[in-house]
């Protein structure tokens, strides 16, 4: 599973990438977590609003910060 956090690097940005740290270990799942700040390939990612949380490709959330508990749901979604 490939997990990819993408944002300016602002708070909010920076608490997704925490927040989705903290649900893949409550998970106990294996997955790559990137964090992109690059704002070309958030561009190219089709993000119209950041932050943004990527699965697999797949924009699942963007412009606000889920909780752990919520970002635990998306992510059990995309197994």
């Amino acid at each position: 599973m490939v997990i990819k956090i993408m944002g300016s690097g602002c708070a909010n940005c920076r608490r997704l990438f925490e927040n989705t740290k903290k649900a893949i270990a409550e998970l106990a799942i294996e997955a790559d977590i990137q964090y992109i700040t690059d704002i070309m390939q958030i561009a190219n990612a089709g993000l119209m609003r950041t932050p943004g949380l990527i699965i697999n490709d797949k924009i699942i959330s963007y412009g606000r910060v889920p909780e752990i508990s919520e970002i635990k749901t998306m992510i059990k979604a995309a197994l």
